[in-house]
């Protein structure tokens, strides 16, 4: 298996060689990493066992979401889901 995903990962700068995608391939590919991160981020908070969760975990999520929306540096953003996070597990 760690041999096909090293051949599978390989094969795609293997088959370019350096040029660029065509624009109606690029378009869809730089999407693709932030639409995956979205659904591992949520998937993460709110999945279960077969079951949606809903714990401290997601006001965390909505106070970094609120953070990011006005511009605060990922440092401030992370601290501040911790903290929302903390204090909802406190409560």
């Amino acid at each position: 298996m760690g041999v096909a995903t090293v051949a599978v990962k390989a094969l795609g700068p293997v088959l370019l060689g350096g040029r660029t995608l065509p624009a109606r391939l690029a378009a869809p590919v730089e999407l693709l990493a932030p639409a995956v991160l979205a659904a591992l981020v949520i998937t993460q908070v709110v999945g279960g066992e077969r079951r949606l969760v809903l714990d401290a975990r997601l006001p965390g999520l909505l106070a970094a979401v609120v953070a990011l929306r006005l511009r605060a540096p990922l440092l401030v953003v992370i601290a501040t889901a911790a903290v929302v996070t903390a204090l909802v597990r406190a409560v």
